[in-house]
């Protein structure tokens, strides 16, 4: 008999995989390319438990039962082209190789197609939770084959995370669509940390609270409707002591150069391929390029002196204020992504059950969260609801912290602390509130210089105007001249 499972790439998230999978009662067979940090491993965390180890990937098949199941965490792009290529030969009809990495959707597709001719077959997951959650329980995004999922399935409900809801992992859809929500989790994840950070900084430089006031702050905030992992962690994080010898805490050691790895990039290039606007991702994707420019900025600051200065009244009632803003806003950050989903779902026939997605979504995963509750009701009452906005629930919490939003940015403005990420988000509520906007004047202005045309509110059909010539409107199906062109 063969081992159940095999996991490719022991870094920290396969180590910790591994180890789940082998807690829920399945032998595992390892394999990393350094062998010696496989040898670590056995000897180490995984020794008396149901493991075995291989030097090459031949050697790790040849492990397996059949139909094999093969976990890849190595990093994305070329490593996992590399695994495949090097696992394919060794491979029979029915094997899966499962890549729980953060791979982008588009390489998922590619490779199932490169795969199947072989019989062997490629299967896309995504893996959010960080090292604690792959020891004890991720959220888990599967797509690809339904068969295949089923085949899965047993293994996956049980090293998933459990919420009050049931294990955290669903079939995402058809083909790359795991890995897409999974990318989509991660955009929303920038939207929802740029926010969080943009709270702090106010609080602490525009409100003046202490460090320890920080903390409690957080911790009460974290008792209510903005209860979260996220909010969790910042509670603990503001009033951390260093931990190197220096008797301040430890954020203020810290560098403010945000790294990333990709992900955030993708959903902005995703939006702007289905045309879904995520103002809200988009701000905190920039806030990151713009933190990484740190030797500008420092020349900026001596340029432009800042002169932030705490309000010195009505303190409690601005961070009441902020708690709302950074609410309403993570309503829209969610809107943006959920909208996204919907939109690629439909257009490449993924089958994504958006409710579901909020519900895998509570338990395990970075942006868990109690408000995941009420984003799934939401899509349960109306599972083709086309805006979180639209929702009456939604609406009810959104209208009654307007105020405090508003005077959130408004103060951000006025102290010249920058919240780009909840200026984004209240913009795209007032413009999502809106019936006409400004856009008809950029319709007139690209028929203008363009002959794009342009159409009427008051009668169907597509018009063009002869603007320098004494405004003669005709019907652009009619129209003389140059040809409508896009742009």
């Amino acid at each position: 008999m063969g081992q159940d499972f095999a996991v490719v790439g022991l870094g920290v998230m396969g180590e910790n995989l591994a180890l789940n999978v082998e807690r829920n009662g399945f032998s595992v067979a390892v394999y990393n390319r350094n062998f010696e940090k496989t040898e670590s491993f056995l000897n180490g965390r995984a020794a008396g438990k149901r493991f075995t180890a291989a030097r090459t990937l031949q050697e790790l098949v040849e492990q397996v039962e059949r139909p094999r199941r093969i976990l890849l965490m190595v990093k994305a792009g070329k490593p996992v082209d590399d695994v495949v290529a090097e696992l394919r030969p060794h491979l029979a009809a029915d094997d899966v190789v499962i890549d729980g990495g953060n791979s982008h959707y588009p390489d998922t597709d590619r490779r199932i197609t490169e795969l199947d001719p072989t019989g062997a077959r490629f299967f896309g997951m995504g893996v959010s939770g960080g090292e604690e959650g792959a020891l004890w329980g991720p959220s888990l995004m599967p797509g690809g084959d339904r068969k295949l999922y089923d085949h899965l399935e047993p293994i996956l409900t049980k090293i998933s995370a459990k919420a009050d809801s049931g294990p955290c992992v669903t079939y995402c859809g058809a083909r790359s669509a795991g890995h897409f929500v999974k990318m989509v989790h991660n955009g929303i994840e920038y939207g929802d940390m740029q926010l969080i950070a943009e709270a702090y900084d106010l609080l602490r430089h525009g409100v003046g609270l202490s460090t320890r006031e920080l903390a409690d702050t957080f911790a009460e905030w974290n008792e209510g409707d903005l209860k979260s992992f996220l909010i969790e962690i910042t509670a603990k994080i503001v009033a951390f002591k260093d931990d190197q010898g220096s008797r301040k805490v430890l954020l203020d050691q810290i560098v403010d150069k945000a790294g990333q790895k990709g992900t955030g990039k993708w959903t902005g290039e995703a939006a702007l391929d289905f045309a879904v606007p995520i103002p809200t991702v988009a701000a905190a994707v920039d806030a990151r390029i713009l933190s990484s420019m740190k030797d500008v900025r420092v020349a900026g600051a001596e340029l432009y002196k800042s002169k932030v200065r705490p309000v010195r009244s009505h303190k409690k009632k601005l961070v009441r204020a902020i708690r709302e803003a950074l609410y309403a806003s993570k309503i829209c950050s969610y809107a943006q992504g959920f909208e996204l989903l919907r939109r690629a779902s439909g257009e490449l026939d993924y089958g994504i059950d958006l409710a579901e997605i909020a519900r895998i979504w509570k338990g395990g995963c970075i942006i868990r969260a109690v408000f995941l509750d009420k984003i799934r009701d939401a899509f349960a009452r109306e599972p083709g609801l086309a805006n979180l906005l639209l929702d009456d629930g939604f609406r009810r919490e959104i209208k009654k912290r307007v105020e405090g939003w508003e005077k959130t940015v408004k103060t951000s403005i006025e102290l010249g602390i920058t919240a780009p990420a909840m200026a984004a988000s209240l913009a795209y509520f007032h413009t999502f509130r809106r019936a006409r906007g400004p856009a008809y004047l950029i319709q007139a202005q690209r028929d203008f210089f363009g002959a794009h045309t342009y159409e009427r509110v008051d009668r169907e059909g597509s018009f063009h105007t002869e603007w320098s010539g004494g405004g003669v409107e005709r019907e652009a199906s009619k129209a003389k001249g140059k040809k409508p062109r896009r742009r």
